[in-house]
């Protein structure tokens, strides 16, 4: 219940992943974060114990709720299942539906697939919103599906999937046929090429309609100008130019299931190598939010909101692909790229909802302190979480 009227008007909760209190100290203390001195001057600086057990999944999980592992059920990345004992994603439960109909060739699924999370307990922004406090959170972990808001929005970040229901797995191409295989995080597929010319198919989800078919795919053609070091690019239907070791845009990709169903995700390009092997690398795809296959903000048009005001985004809840990098897929300059990337991408959705909301919580989390260690010599074998909070009082 209500007691009174509000000590402050404005929230603004920003989330540092793994980035390790101490250093910040220090590096404060340094004179190389004067921004987050002055924060802690005008405000408090105290360093918080982490959860139990010291996992991303735990800690965040606590962060949201206020409570330990035992009351919101999140203890780990991953859970059992109960019936066959194998591993499962422990904040998530995805499953098809039930019941299916025979239409010749297809199997028709009947209803809607069930997405349940996981977590337990109410997190700090439900209680605000039940007060009519507006709320912006934006990528915070353990929250898909994301929980209905009824005066705010909320983009879901940590376990989130891609579109082949993984968390996140990256696709190579090669004309060497001695890489060619699977590999923790992704596969590496050899392609033929003629002449100047590469094709190949990138691999999506499994076809709804008829799984005896197996992966979905997209077309692609390369054709190579090794004088100028650039490669021509329709990759289903996108026609694009990229130099080496040069990224592209987002692109939409759409795989087509028959029956009139398409589904459409986003992936980036970046050519290693023309010689003496052509090399690609895809992304993960990553579902699309213009379109979103599955429920990835609420209300469901914030997402679509977010892509037509700034473009394509990273939407996958580990969105920094570092299995590629330990795989050598790509090295650590095209990681930190790709990686400075998302940060750009989250920056200018954390401005927007500065000054879209003016009166409530503004809740984010940035990944990139995380992905990237600040120092080697401070690696720490816990999850540490640095959260900066600042509140506008009235006056």
């Amino acid at each position: 219940h209500l007691r009174g009227p509000a000590q402050i008007k404005r929230a603004i909760v920003l989330g540092l992943d793994g980035l390790d209190p101490a250093l910040a100290k220090r590096f404060m203390d340094e004179g190389l974060l004067p921004n987050f001195k002055k924060l802690a001057d005008e405000g408090s600086f105290k360093p918080l114990q982490t959860s139990c057990p010291s996992m991303s999944p735990v800690a965040w999980s606590t962060f949201a709720t206020g409570v330990d592992a035992s009351r919101h059920n999140i203890f780990d990345f991953l859970g059992r299942d109960e019936k066959t004992y194998f591993p499962i994603l422990s904040s998530t439960r995805i499953s098809n539906p039930e019941k299916s109909i025979k239409l010749g060739p297809y199997t028709i699924p009947v209803g809607k697939p069930s997405i349940r999370l996981m977590r337990k307990s109410k997190t700090f922004w439900s209680v605000l919103d039940d007060c009519y406090v507006p709320c912006h959170v934006l990528r915070v972990p353990v929250t898909f599906p994301p929980e209905k808001m009824k005066n705010g929005v909320i983009l879901s970040a940590m376990c989130v999937p891609d579109l082949r229901g993984s968390q996140g797995s990256f696709t190579m191409f090669t004309t060497d046929s001695e890489k060619a295989g699977a590999y923790t995080g992704g596969t590496l597929l050899q392609v033929e090429r003629n002449g100047d010319v590469v094709r190949g198919e990138l691999p999506g989800p499994p076809s709804p309609f008829t799984p005896e078919a197996g992966e979905m795919t997209v077309p692609f053609t390369a054709t190579i100008d090794e004088f100028s070091e650039v490669v021509k690019f329709d990759f289903g239907g996108n026609e694009v130019t990229l130099s080496v070791k040069e990224y592209s845009d987002w692109l939409t990709v759409e795989f087509s299931a028959g029956l009139g169903v398409k589904v459409k995700g986003i992936v980036k390009l970046y050519v290693t190598s023309l010689s003496p092997h052509f090399e690609l690398y895809v992304t993960p795809i990553n579902i699309d939010p213009d379109s979103p296959a599955m429920p990835i903000s609420d209300p469901s048009m914030f997402a679509q909101y977010l892509a037509k005001l700034q473009g394509s985004f990273a939407t996958l809840g580990l969105a920094e692909n570092t299995w590629a990098l330990n795989e050598r897929m790509i090295d650590e300059t095209a990681f930190l790229e790709q990686t400075y990337a998302i940060h750009e991408e989250r920056e200018q959705m954390f401005f927007n909802s500065l000054r879209k909301n003016r009166s409530g919580l503004t809740a984010v989390v940035f990944d990139a302190t995380d992905r990237i260690p600040v120092s080697y010599t401070h690696l720490r074998a816990h999850e540490t979480v640095l959260v900066i909070a600042y509140a506008v009082f009235c006056l």
